[in-house]
């Protein structure tokens, strides 16, 4: 592609002395040269952030949300040129990325609307003397980190809240996935949104972006991520006092227990697994399925997954994408070549496809007789590969499903519904559900142990970017 892409730093489009390639996974060639930012620039973004900080915050919620709904419409304008970059990044399917660019849409909408039910409580007081409330009030300055795996969904995670509450943002996508982002920037410039209220940037280098994190100006850091990558942000950006909100690492269990409906249960399943290539936080990885259905699973897994087409796009049919990388790829298939070494079965794929030599396609993969201690088990696979694990009355498979350090999502199956709110209360995730997937952003969305802390969605995300301040006024001497 011979398009510019630049970053918005203050109100301004600009473009950096250094660049960085990124690739279409769907080919492995270059597909375009982004800004790699220099240091002048992390201090410009930081000082042009305040100042938009300090004008977005004391705007009206109603003079905000004119703004914002304008860049709703702007964007829903741009859509299919948004959706087509978004493809050409990610090579996710066309559903895929509609979906995803759907998300930052919807984020928008959801947020002012949510900033209108935030609650400023009166506190009784026991003695009457005085009348105590709970002001609500703008954070300041958030800098934001997204994941390549859902560009336009982890924008609009970021950016809705903060821009319906009154904050201003630094957001950086991912070196991988920036384009769709910066074109989405793009537009924002022809909003009439006060210069440093939203700021996208563009790097391939932390050592110049630590700044972001170490400086004193924001009041925020929150990412989408690794765990290893947020502990990492986490401790660069103790220099000073931080709120975090962070959804990093996932190791989603799946229960099938022996009187769930089989056939929903692996259709769901291999529906979720396979969805963007298996690049997802939530993606179900450690698949635990009662040996009295356990073969019925297999195959109906197989028949279901068997259906998927690898391509990208607007083909037809189901269809399944490439990986992020070669690198990942990679990866992937040694921990699968590790696992059968080590005993375990493929009942499909497993491969690289001889249909797709070009990009970093992979076959969809399901592995049985698994063992627990295999990494392709005990590790987050970010990738097509579904790990099926018998259990029996005998085992405990509440603290089957436990034993792993992250606690995002889990899923259940069974018709029992005693047995379904027990393992929903007893798994340590930060999501159950129970006999079918299902998120929305009126749902609070993050983990629980190594999984991150604060929460993306919901009522209960956009709490996190006000302060809680209490006020007390004498009224009876």
């Amino acid at each position: 592609m011979n398009t510019e892409y630049k970053m918005l730093i203050n109100g301004e489009l600009v473009s950096s002395p250094k660049t960085f390639e990124v690739l279409n996974p769907a080919t492995g060639k270059v597909l375009a040269n982004v800004p790699d930012m220099s240091p002048e620039q992390v201090n410009d973004v930081l000082v042009g952030a305040k100042s938009g900080f300090d004008v977005w915050s004391k705007m009206s919620l109603n003079d905000r949300e004119s703004l914002i709904m304008e860049y709703s419409t702007l964007l829903e304008k741009n859509k299919d040129q948004i959706i087509d970059l978004l493809i050409a990044e990610t090579g996710k399917p066309l559903d895929n990325a509609e979906y995803d660019f759907g998300m930052l849409i919807t984020c928008l909408k959801y947020f002012v609307e949510e900033a209108k039910r935030i609650e400023q409580p009166v506190i009784v007081d026991p003695d009457g003397r005085f009348h105590h409330y709970i002001q609500r009030q703008s954070l300041g300055v958030v800098v934001s980190y997204l994941a390549w795996n859902f560009p336009l969904l982890n924008l609009g995670y970021k950016l809705g809240p903060a821009l319906a509450s009154g904050c201003s943002a630094i957001v950086k996508p991912s070196q991988v996935t920036p384009l769709a982002t910066l074109l989405c920037a793009s537009l924002a410039s022809q909003v009439g949104f006060p210069a440093g209220v939203i700021n996208v940037i563009s790097s391939d280098d932390y050592d110049v972006t630590n700044p972001l994190l170490t400086s004193d100006i924001p009041s925020m850091f929150t990412m989408i991520g690794s765990t290893a990558s947020g502990v990492y942000c986490m401790q660069t950006a103790c220099t000073s006092v931080k709120h975090f909100s962070v959804e990093l690492g996932g190791n989603a269990p799946v229960i099938v227990y022996d009187d769930a409906d089989v056939n929903k249960a692996a259709t769901n399943i291999v529906d979720l697994k396979y969805a963007n290539s298996g690049q997802v936080c939530v993606s179900p990885n450690r698949c635990f399925v009662h040996e009295s259905v356990y073969d019925e699973f297999i195959a109906t897994a197989k028949t279901h997954a068997q259906g998927l087409t690898l391509a990208v796009g607007r083909a037809e049919g189901r269809i399944m994408g490439p990986l992020s990388s070669e690198k990942e790829r990679a990866s992937i298939l040694a921990r699968v070549d590790a696992a059968v070494a080590a005993g375990a079965k493929i009942e499909m794929g497993g491969c690289i496809p001889a249909s797709h030599p070009d990009g970093f396609f992979m076959e969809p993969t399901i592995l049985s007789n698994v063992d627990l201690d295999m990494e392709i088990v005990s590790d987050e696979i970010f990738g097509p590969v579904l790990a099926v694990i018998p259990f029996s009355d005998q085992d405990d498979i509440i603290a089957l499903a436990n034993d792993c350090e992250y606690g995002l999502s889990a899923y259940v199956y069974t018709t029992n519904l005693k047995r379904g709110l027990q393992a929903a209360s007893d798994i340590q995730a930060g999501s159950v559900c129970v006999n079918e997937v299902h998120y929305s952003v009126q749902l609070p969305h993050g983990g629980l142990k190594q999984s991150g802390v604060g929460k993306d969605c919901s009522k209960y995300s956009m709490s996190e970017y006000f302060t809680n301040k209490r006020v007390s006024i004498l009224v009876n001497d």
